[in-house]
């Protein structure tokens, strides 16, 4: 059975910990790790198979896949010592991979060491058809999300634009721009834009449209795609997480269904 270690004990990391501790993906929670420790302890002694809270060193040599869902500077800080302890990945803070230099050192190290990074398709669908897409010519990639002014607050882009989102009256343009600009002016609130750039053109050729909507319940990302093979357009209307409207609940559905994929003998997809 495979054996699963968490950073990040917030509502992705706990999602999936209390998915893995209910049988619902074959794999054994063995360790959670979280910067406030009385977190970690809390969300250990609520299961009923607790895992011990360990560092992330202890955790890489004990487990067989660490999954990170804490920050993109997490990623940063962890991932190649999950690496070259012989540990697989997974990465839910996704912007960070678009660090060129960062991500040809990971995959490098991956390689030597005979491990993967594996990266969910987060809060986005039509992954899978961008992927074949890109295998010819595209011509166009754009990622428009809308999403309630709260789950939008604190961004470093807003503070740089000194744009106030929580008096916007209407639906409001706050960004838009290249992928890569998009991860660093908004690290918490468009890992989707991070996810399609690495399947699809990259993300200096990805644009992004970002959208504060005062009326808006969801979070909503719609991806358009138009190459030699014809044109993908996808809208998935995403229900925020009760705990952090930043994340969508399906943001923590996929980190279980690809646990479960990595976990399971049959690949679809």
């Amino acid at each position: 059975m495979l054996k699963v270690g968490i950073v990040g004990c917030g509502f992705i990391g706990t999602t999936l910990a209390r998915a893995i501790d209910g049988g619902v993906v074959e794999a054994e929670l063995l360790a959670v790790y979280d910067r406030n420790i009385e977190r970690a302890r809390g969300l250990a002694a609520s299961l009923s198979h607790p895992p011990d809270v360990m560092d992330v060193e202890s955790m890489a040599k004990s487990c067989e896949l660490v999954v990170e869902c804490a920050s993109q500077q997490a990623v940063k800080e962890l991932a190649h010592t999950v690496l070259s302890n012989e540990c697989s990945l997974m990465v839910m803070s996704v912007g960070a991979l678009l660090d060129e230099k960062l991500r040809d050192e990971l995959e490098k190290l991956a390689r030597a060491h005979r491990e993967k990074i594996y990266v969910p398709s987060g809060a986005l669908a039509g992954l899978d058809g961008l992927r074949a897409a890109c295998v010819g010519k595209i011509h166009r990639m754009e990622l428009t999300t809308t999403k309630p002014p709260m789950a939008l607050v604190g961004a470093p882009h807003l503070r740089e634009a000194n744009i106030d989102v929580e008096r916007l009256k209407v639906p409001t343009v706050v960004f838009e721009g290249t992928a890569i600009d998009a991860v660093r002016g908004f690290p918490a609130n468009i890992n989707v834009a991070a996810a399609i750039s690495l399947a699809g053109m990259g993300a200096e050729k990805t644009r992004v449209r970002i959208v504060a909507d005062p009326s808006a319940q969801r979070n909503t990302h719609t991806l358009l795609v138009e190459g030699e093979f014809g044109r993908l357009e996808c809208t998935v209307q995403n229900v925020p997480s009760p705990e952090n409207p930043k994340t969508s609940m399906l943001a923590a559905l996929s980190a279980i269904s690809t646990l479960k994929r990595i976990a399971q003998p049959l690949q679809v997809g």
